[in-house]
C-alpha cells in the first residue's frame, strides 16, 4: 500500500518531443559540442515521438570512432523504443558528413527496417551547429 502512495504521490516525468532536427540538437549538444574526441550517442524515441534517454555507444579518437550496430539496436530494443537519432560530433569543426557516416547511415537504416524502428535522424553535432540527414534528405 506504501509503495502505491508513493508512486501516486511522485511527480510525472514530461519526455521533450521530437518533431523536428533542431529538438534533437538540444537534447544532445551539451553533450557532444565541445568534445576534442569523436563519440557516438543514440536518442531513444518512443512510439509517441518523446526523446526518452541518452545512449552512449562508444568513444574514440579524433577522427573517428567504432560503431557497432548490435550496442546501437541492444539499447532501443532493452528500453523497448520505436524511434531512435543517432548523434555523433566532428571535433574537426566541420559538420560535413564523411561518406563513412553517410554509409553508416544507410546500413543502420537497413537494420532498423528490418527490426522495425524508425531511424529518425542521424546528426553530426558541433558547438551551435549541426547536421541533420533527415532535414537534408539524405534517410
Amino acid at each position: 500500500m506504501e509503495l502505491g502512495r508513493r508512486r501516486a504521490a511522485a511527480p510525472l516525468v514530461e519526455f521533450p518531443m521530437m518533431r523536428a532536427s533542431s529538438d534533437a540538437y538540444r537534447a544532445i549538444s551539451s553533450t557532444l559540442s565541445d568534445l576534442q574526441h569523436e563519440e557516438f550517442w543514440v536518442l531513444l524515441i518512443n512510439r509517441a515521438n518523446q526523446i526518452v534517454k541518452k545512449c552512449f555507444i562508444s568513444k574514440g579518437g579524433m577522427n573517428s570512432t567504432v560503431v557497432d550496430p548490435k550496442m546501437i539496436f541492444k539499447a532501443v530494443l532493452d528500453h523497448g523504443m520505436g524511434g531512435l537519432v543517432l548523434c555523433h560530433n566532428h571535433p574537426s569543426g566541420t559538420v560535413k558528413p564523411s561518406q563513412q557516416d553517410l554509409n553508416l547511415t544507410k546500413r543502420l537504416m537497413e537494420c532498423a527496417n528490418i527490426l522495425d524502428i524508425s531511424l529518425l535522424d542521424h546528426m553530426i553535432v558541433r558547438a551551435k551547429t549541426y547536421f541533420s540527414c533527415g532535414a537534408e534528405g539524405l534517410l
